[in-house]
């Protein structure tokens, strides 16, 4: 008789388990979704509209890079071009975030504070970081940041009512640039009891 044939034994699959996080904010809001803060007459609304990565940015200001500021810079202010250069710290980027204040009320109400409008990522937060004055200028951005549009400092400031007061301009964080755009959240405190957060992708 025959010999009986050898049945081919197909080897499984391998399978490989993604372990992956918890989303921290899994009802994170999109970009260009408004959240409302304030009550009574004195109400607002923040949106976050995008953001940008920056390897680096220049930036110039009136005082044209003063033995003032160099002495209070952490690092040797470069200069070129007129321009001074900003440097992350190695395996960092820079992280531009736009966002938009209006209020919506009868009356001026109180903006967030940049301060605490902070980046949130794999556990870890990034706070804004500030440019040398309100008049400063930051090559290829042609807005202003958001600190000197309603205070200086980190502190906040009023916003009056209507479209044609809205406040739009500009934080800058300094991330990680291993840290993809999927897993970074703007977390904005707009009042004492409103928080908002938004996925930037």
């Amino acid at each position: 008789p025959a010999p009986a044939e050898t049945p081919t034994v197909v080897p499984a699959a391998e399978t490989t388990l993604a372990h992956t996080a918890p989303d921290p904010f899994p009802d994170a809001l999109a970009l260009n979704t408004p959240v409302a803060f304030g009550s009574g007459k004195k109400t607002g609304e923040i949106t976050v509209t995008g953001s940008t990565f920056r390897p680096t940015f220049s930036w110039t200001d009136p005082s044209w890079n003063s033995p003032r500021e160099q002495l209070e810079s952490a690092d040797p202010l470069e200069i070129r071009k007129g321009y001074n250069t900003r440097t992350p710290q190695d395996g960092n980027t820079f992280l531009f975030v736009y966002l938009k204040v209006e209020g919506t009320g009868e009356e001026a109400v109180y903006a967030p504070a940049p301060s605490q409008i902070v980046i949130v990522s794999h556990g870890t937060t990034a706070s804004y970081k500030t440019l040398a004055s309100g008049q400063t200028i930051v090559d290829g951005e042609p807005g202003s940041q958001y600190d000197f549009l309603i205070g200086t400092g980190g502190s906040g400031g009023y916003v009056q009512p209507g479209k044609s007061n809205a406040v739009r301009g500009f934080l800058i964080y300094e991330v990680p640039a291993a840290f993809p755009v999927e897993t970074l959240y703007v977390v904005a405190n707009a009042d004492a009891t409103t928080q908002g957060v938004w996925r930037l992708a």
